[in-house]
């Protein structure tokens, strides 16, 4: 029981460092994306084996929930960013609107396994942070109105980044499946029991949910900003000299 937990301390510990690298504004775009695809390959791969031991004994990952607060300018987009990140990573994320005060407040309630809800905090943290640093370095075309651009922007990141998290999600189970098909254990029946689970919590925790209507947003960022989590890279085997067939 010791040492797992010291062998994940120290892999959460490298995760961080690689994407502290990836996150300072003095590395250049090359080195992050090789900083932050080492990083989701290591982050998918403790996802998929942290899903494997609960399979022995449940109470080394429990189902839990976490409310994550969205703080302005552009709440709105960064929720989107977490939202896409928790479902890739097999959350499950309700949108709830406050009004402390009289000023709107937009949060995140997250249900999920408490590895996986680890590891949205800690995806989410960097790459808000890397996709804040790209965007200010991003000029706006004069044609264009600046926070339209912006959420624009965001909102490409955003497809991006969700579209190379699952792809690197994907590849961890497959390669979970070489490593135990002769167990004949199935990694796509035990993420489903555990997908299950996280949806009788969010459920429980709110039974008459209604479903959010999509956000309709203008500008011309977009394509930019899809470049721009293109170039944070999350999923792929590039390190090892091979090459991901992601979506660009």
């Amino acid at each position: 029981m010791d040492q797992p937990d010291h062998d994940t301390t120290a892999m959460l510990a490298k995760v961080r460092k690689l994407l502290a690298k990836a996150e300072d504004p003095a590395t250049t775009p090359e080195e992050a994306e090789l900083y932050t695809a080492k990083a989701s390959d290591l982050i998918a791969a403790y996802g998929i084996d942290r899903a494997l031991l609960a399979l022995a004994d449940p109470s080394l990952d429990i189902v839990g929930d976490q409310v994550i607060v969205l703080d302005r300018p552009y709440a709105a987009d960064k929720l989107d960013l977490l939202s896409t990140i928790a479902l890739t990573l097999r959350c499950h994320a309700v949108r709830r609107t406050r009004h402390p005060d009289g000023v709107q407040e937009l949060s995140l309630h997250l249900f999920g396994h408490s590895s996986d809800l680890q590891r949205v905090e800690i995806l989410f943290t960097s790459l808000l942070v890397q996709a804040m640093h790209a965007l200010a370095r991003t000029p706006v075309p004069p044609w264009d109105h600046p926070a339209a651009f912006r959420r624009s922007w965001l909102a490409g990141f955003t497809m991006s980044v969700g579209r190379r998290l699952d792809e690197a999600e994907k590849a961890a189970a497959a390669q979970a499946d070489r490593r135990f098909a002769a167990s004949g254990t199935s990694t796509a029946l035990v993420l489903a029991d555990r997908s299950a689970a996280v949806e009788r919590a969010r459920d429980e925790a709110y039974p008459d949910l209604r479903r959010a209507t999509p956000r309709q947003l203008s500008g011309s960022g977009a394509r930019q900003g899809w470049e721009a989590g293109q170039r944070a890279d999350l999923g792929g085997e590039r390190l090892h000299g091979g090459r991901r067939a992601l979506p660009g």
